[in-house]
């Protein structure tokens, strides 16, 4: 079963590592600032599109994503 806050967490995480502000990730990923805190308060997951995407900006891979544990 899927963490939504545990996978939000690591979105987070991943990307303050890249010194991204929600602002700055939504720009790259075509999304609302709103849609980020979502994704990062674990109330909503991106779609399959933007999943891949993230993979690629953060190089890892979906599963690191998904099966994200803090």
């Amino acid at each position: 079963m899927l963490n939504y806050n545990e996978i939000g967490k690591k979105i987070r995480k991943e990307r303050i590592k890249r010194n991204l502000t929600q602002d700055d990730l939504a720009e790259i990923l075509f999304v609302t600032r709103q849609a980020i805190s979502k994704w990062e308060t674990g109330k909503s997951l991106p779609d399959q599109d933007v999943m891949l995407q993230l993979s690629n900006l953060f190089s890892i891979s979906i599963n690191d994503i998904l099966n994200a544990k803090e």
